[in-house]
């Protein structure tokens, strides 16, 4: 009986192929165009003071500093929260005033993982994860969020 080896033979494109045979690499990262809509902080100190936000997010916003941005929790009901912005001319960028409301409501405390989308008009949608790294759930139990102020710190409920 003949032996026969059989070449494995490569079918379709496959990731990032070009269906020859050969591998096409992603473009050098000075040719992508810089889009930051998705970043973490990590709460290392009291969570209740200014955050600190990463420098590349800052940097996307070069030109549009915001004064206020507007903090949605996910899955909270369509509430924002208004917080001042604070830029520290070398291009750091801060939640300041407003931060710690946000903060008390949805149990942000030493430990936490915080990640924040991006969705433009100065909106963020905010997830929380204790430290555990499982993710805080809220849901609203407000119907009319129209007539509340920043000041009143009315906290999404977490469900047991």
């Amino acid at each position: 009986m003949a032996s026969t080896s059989r070449t494995p033979t490569r079918r379709g494109r496959g990731r990032g192929g070009r269906g020859d045979g050969s591998s096409s690499l992603p473009p050098p990262p000075s040719t992508l165009s810089l889009i930051i809509e998705e970043f973490f902080i990590v709460v290392y100190e009291d969570p209740l003071v200014k955050k600190a936000l990463p420098k590349k997010f800052a940097d996307y916003l070069d030109g549009q500093e915001p004064a206020k941005v507007y903090l949605r929790a996910a899955d909270c009901g369509p509430r924002l929260w208004t917080v001042e912005v604070l830029f520290d001319g070398q291009g750091r960028m801060y939640l300041d005033k407003g931060w710690e409301n946000f903060a008390i409501a949805h149990g942000v405390d030493f430990g936490c993982f915080v990640h924040f989308k991006y969705e433009g008009d100065d909106v963020l949608t905010v997830k929380v994860f204790d430290g555990t790294m499982c993710r805080k759930y809220y849901y609203s139990d407000d119907e009319d969020t129209d007539d509340e102020s920043d000041d009143d710190v009315k906290p999404c409920i977490h469900p047991l």
